[in-house]
């Protein structure tokens, strides 16, 4: 799922399990297309085919790399690099839409003025004229 070429720019920004308590970790390749996997799919983590060992295991990487920041470090370096290459255009869009919203819809007590409902003009008959 992860090409070699994408795979060798995201192991060396991943943590290490050396000097941790209990051993060696599962191989972050399987775990990291195990979480690919996951999202692609929207699959529920106890769905996760056994290939990408048990599914414990890969949401625990997912929340623990979550938690300490190395997903956010690892889109930092990618977007770094395609920025560098000239691939990442920062065009940012910014929606202004404003959408009224019925007096009830922001909460408003029940009984308080002119609610707008069926049959009712939301304009004045003083401005309407």
């Amino acid at each position: 799922m992860i090409s070699d070429e994408g795979w060798a720019f995201i192991e060396p920004l991943l943590p290490s399990s050396k000097g941790r308590r209990g051993g060696r970790w599962r191989d972050h390749r399987q775990v990291v297309e195990g979480i690919a996997w996951r999202y692609r799919t929207g699959s529920p983590w106890r769905d996760l085919p056994k290939r990408f060992g048990p599914w414990q295991t890969v949401w625990k990487r997912h929340n623990r790399w979550t938690a300490d920041g190395t997903w956010q470090r690892l889109v930092t370096a990618a977007q770094a690099r395609a920025d560098a290459s000239g691939e990442l255009d920062w065009l940012v869009a910014v929606d202004s839409t404003l959408v009224p919203a019925h007096q009830h819809a922001a909460g408003a007590r029940r009984g308080a003025g002119d609610t707008g409902g069926f049959g009712e003009s939301h304009v004045s008959a003083r401005r309407a004229g």
